[in-house]
C-alpha cells in the first residue's frame, strides 16, 4: 500500500483529492496539512511514502517545507497551479521527485504517482520546456554581497541591524539596497524580495 500525506490550503481541493486517492486499490491517504509546516510534522510522524504538496501555503510553503524534510525517505510530489521556473529549479534542487500542475486529470497523478514510487521523476512537460527556454536568461544579476544584504531584508532585519552584522556602515547598506533595486528595475524592497524568491536565488 503507497502511504500518502497531502498538504493543500484550499480545503475543498484537499478534501477531493484525498477521496479520489483514497480510491485507488493500493493508495491510501494517510494524513492531511493545511499548510507547509502541518506537512513538514505529518511526514516526520507518519513516515508517508510520498507527499503531495501545493507550493503557495501560509506558515511554510511547498518549497520550504520540501528542502526541510530532503533527509527523509518520503517523496514529494509538488502539485501547484504555478508554472514558473524559479519554483520549478528551486523544487528539483530540493529533491522533488515530481512537480505536475493542477489542471492535468487525476489519472495522470496517479500514474506519476506508481512510478515516482519505482524511481521515476516525473516533471509537467511545461515546465521543463520553460526551465529550458528561460536557462540563459534567468541569471541572478546580484553579487554575493549584494544577495546576501537582500536576504536579511527578507528577514525583517533594519538597515542597522545589516550593517552591524556584516561589519559595514548604515550609508554602505543604503547604497547596497539602491544597487538591488536598479539591478533588478524594481521599486521597493518588497518587489525585490518577492522577484528573489520567485526566481528561486535566494537557495542558489
Amino acid at each position: 500500500m503507497i502511504r500518502i500525506v497531502i498538504a493543500e490550503d484550499q480545503r475543498m481541493m484537499l478534501g477531493a483529492l484525498g477521496s479520489l486517492l483514497n480510491l485507488e486499490e493500493d493508495m491510501e491517504v494517510v494524513g492531511m496539512a493545511k499548510n507547509g509546516q502541518e506537512a513538514v510534522d505529518l511526514v516526520r510522524k507518519l513516515t508517508p511514502d510520498i507527499c503531495i504538496m501545493d507550493i503557495e501555503m501560509p506558515i511554510k510553503t511547498g518549497l520550504d517545507a520540501a528542502e526541510e524534510l530532503q533527509d527523509l525517505d518520503c517523496q514529494i510530489i509538488i502539485l501547484t497551479t504555478f508554472a514558473r521556473t524559479g519554483y520549478f529549479e528551486r523544487a528539483r534542487n530540493a529533491g522533488v521527485r515530481g512537480y505536475l500542475l493542477k489542471d492535468n486529470p487525476i489519472e495522470e497523478l496517479v500514474r506519476s504517482i506508481h512510478s515516482i514510487i519505482k524511481g521515476g521523476r516525473i516533471y509537467a512537460p511545461e515546465l521543463i520546456d520553460l526551465a529550458f527556454d528561460m536557462k540563459q536568461e534567468e541569471k541572478n544579476p546580484l553579487t554575493e554581497r549584494e544577495a546576501e544584504v537582500l536576504k536579511l531584508i527578507s528577514e525583517g532585519k533594519t538597515t542597522k541591524q545589516i550593517a552591524t552584522e556584516l561589519f559595514l556602515s548604515p550609508g554602505t547598506v543604503r547604497n547596497y539596497v539602491s544597487t538591488i533595486l536598479d539591478k533588478l528595475g524594481v521599486r521597493n524592497r518588497i518587489e525585490a524580495i518577492s522577484m528573489f524568491q520567485e526566481k528561486g536565488w535566494f537557495k542558489q
